[in-house]
């Protein structure tokens, strides 16, 4: 495959079987990279994040936090990384994903709130859900969001990303789902998450890189990426996902085999809702641990 094939929005629409790729480069047309400034995002991994049980190493996970913030925010130490994000007097609720086959990795989020913590919000003003947050007394007045949820493909969007888990911030989610859930980005817009969000974080512990059908599941394939993926722009977050999820399936079966629909929420956060980068030209990945296998 050619890395740097330009795609077009008539390939995007057409779905071709290199989508998810059309995604991520979102709507640039010349070939050429636009002259805006680059949005930085970290990805960074350590091959002993899982231990020889299956368990993940909390520690090491913390030290990926750790190391993925400062980098991301140019800072040496977490404290002054996270006092960046998080001020002791802001509500803080930690959109997590409750997913059963594969959930935000309660490690992450402990991780998490233990920085949140020592910034100095008090543990009552910190929340982590995700199918209660329009319920929940920390969401509702929240001033700040971090949101956390692993990468994974889905039925209707075509990756469970980052854009993706705020849709349970909207009383009817399944109204989202049309057009391949390409009003996600929308839902940003809405007063109890517009302008909150400090930081965005996609688990790439475990990743989910294939499926067909709603709610399908199969651990054949799901690969122990030992990862994570931080920033503050989630539509660069996931269009940077939507490729990785796309090498794995090449890695895997030789292919890229298409998913059931292509992830074109992110091609319209872009240029539709203007909530984020997609076209990967655009974007400044950092990478930072471990290298085996990283792909991307």
């Amino acid at each position: 495959m050619k890395k740097n094939r330009t795609i077009t929005r008539r390939d995007f629409l057409r779905g071709t079987a290199y989508s998810a790729f059309a995604a991520a480069l979102g709507p640039s047309l010349s070939g050429k990279a636009k002259a805006e400034e680059k949005v930085k995002i970290v990805l960074i991994r350590d091959a002993n994040a899982i231990d020889p049980q299956g368990q993940i190493n909390s520690k090491i996970l913390q030290k990926m936090l750790d190391d993925g913030v400062c980098e991301l925010l140019g800072e040496e130490k977490p404290a002054q990384a996270w006092g960046k994000l998080i001020k002791p007097v802001d509500v803080v609720g930690i959109k997590s994903n409750s997913w059963f086959n594969l959930p935000t990795p309660k490690e992450l989020e402990e991780a998490i709130q233990q920085r949140v913590m020592d910034v100095g919000v008090p543990s009552k003003n910190i929340g982590i859900d995700d199918r209660g947050v329009l319920s929940n007394p920390i969401f509702k007045s929240s001033t700040a969001l971090i949101n956390v949820r692993p990468l994974r493909t889905h039925h209707w969007s075509g990756i469970g990303g980052c854009m993706k888990n705020y849709i349970m911030f909207v009383s009817t989610p399944w109204l989202y789902h049309s057009d391949a859930c390409s009003p996600l980005a929308s839902i940003w817009s809405k007063p109890i998450v517009k302008g909150k969000t400090r930081l965005n974080i996609l688990s790439l512990i475990r990743t989910q890189f294939y499926n067909r059908g709603a709610h399908h599941f199969d651990r054949r394939f799901v690969s122990e990426y030992k990862g994570l993926l931080i920033g503050k722009d989630p539509v660069a977050l996931d269009a940077v996902g939507a490729r990785l999820l796309q090498l794995q399936r090449i890695r895997h079966f030789g292919e890229d085999r298409p998913l059931d629909n292509p992830p074109q929420h992110i091609f319209a956060a872009d240029e539709k809702y203007k909530l984020g980068v997609s076209d990967l030209r655009r974007i400044d990945l950092v990478k930072l641990g471990w290298p085996e296998g990283v792909l991307i």
